[in-house]
């Protein structure tokens, strides 16, 4: 399975890595000039800011994976209980054959569940991972070994992109899951508009699949972004290594430190890189030369909880319809599955 083949197309390189396993990606030089140019952007703003989705290179994305194995970090060990609970109930809706499409596919533990409810009632089980991290071929290449009839296409791309290029691959049946409570880091107009996208890729006879955390008590959700451990912070400053690595900045990672609270409020965990000192930095391949005063904050995620009446009024402005709500025993989270309205 080492051996590749490259193809090219005007915007994306499709690489064939096995029989049954090809991935696209946007090519080289477009990925880094639109990463380069939004923290130029996001960084000259008052408050200065990262966009989260730059946490996941192939570092980030393995410092995740060890979040999601902590034990104050409920959301990953309770969102696949539920999908284990509820495989038969699932099933029930998957009345013809299904493509499953992921967002954010990361290491695709949580995906063999839904896999194995997939292989039950079909011959061939497609897989369509959109992931904005190379390790989306790796994650491929193990779930081969488990599913011999499996075959995957995968995105490394942006979310938005992954879609666009859905929208016209083909007319299949999909599956559109997106789970690990990404979606709470989008802003509240910006999560409709991304409802509404994600509806606009659908077909009637498309479902949709979503993991939404919910709220609860104010200690019990910090303890989840600021574990005892420490790998928390490090995932947050990884995007500064990252910045250095890729736009040749010169970040001091042991000048800034990792900063986390629940705003009860707005119903969102806020994230932030805090300065410790007074002291600048530059990203050469941004033309950025930044001054940072001492506990000034780079603002780098939130993550948003929702009330059961938030999730019906979020679905509904977006024109999807609720199909069923699905939640742990102990009302820490939900799983949403909704379709066309």
């Amino acid at each position: 399975m080492s051996t590749k083949t490259v193809q090219q197309t005007s915007e994306y390189q499709k690489v064939i890595v096995h029989p049954r396993l090809n991935y696209f990606r946007p090519k080289l030089v477009k990925t880094k000039q639109s990463f380069a140019n939004e923290i130029s952007q996001s960084l000259r703003q008052n408050p200065k800011s990262i966009d989260p989705k730059f946490f996941y290179d192939k570092k980030g994305s393995a410092l995740f994976e060890k979040i999601c194995q902590l034990p104050e970090y409920y959301l990953t060990r309770t969102e696949a209980e539920i999908l284990q609970h509820i495989k038969n109930d699932l099933n029930q809706f998957l009345d013809k054959d299904y493509r499953l499409v992921e967002l954010g596919s990361g290491s695709a533990t949580k995906t063999r569940l839904i896999l194995d409810v997939l292989e039950q009632s079909q011959d061939i089980t497609e897989y369509f991972p959109i992931d904005i991290s190379e390790i989306l071929e790796e994650s491929s290449k193990d779930l081969l070994e488990q599913y011999p009839e499996l075959q995957i296409t995968g995105i490394i791309d942006t979310y938005e992109g992954g879609l666009e290029f859905l929208r016209n691959y083909d007319d299949k049946n999909n599956l559109i899951v997106f789970l690990g409570s990404s979606f709470g880091n989008f802003s509240p107009d910006d999560g409709l508009d991304f409802l509404q996208k994600i509806n606009s890729t659908m077909k009637d006879s498309d479902l949709f699949l979503i993991g939404l955390d919910l709220v609860k008590e104010k200690q019990f959700l910090e303890k989840a972004y600021d574990d005892s451990e420490g790998i928390t912070s490090q995932f947050n400053l990884n995007v500064l290594s990252r910045i250095n690595k890729e736009l040749d900045g010169d970040f001091d990672l042991n000048s800034f430190e990792h900063h986390s609270f629940y705003n009860e409020e707005k119903k969102r965990i806020e994230i932030y890189l805090r300065s410790i000192k007074k002291q600048t930095a530059n990203i050469t391949k941004a033309d950025l030369k930044l001054t940072f005063e001492k506990d000034e904050l780079i603002h780098t995620e939130n993550s948003h909880k929702y009330a059961p009446s938030d999730i019906e009024y979020m679905m509904e402005k977006a024109g999807l319809k609720i199909k069923q709500i699905w939640f742990d025993k102990n009302k820490h989270y939900s799983m949403v599955l909704a379709k066309k309205a």
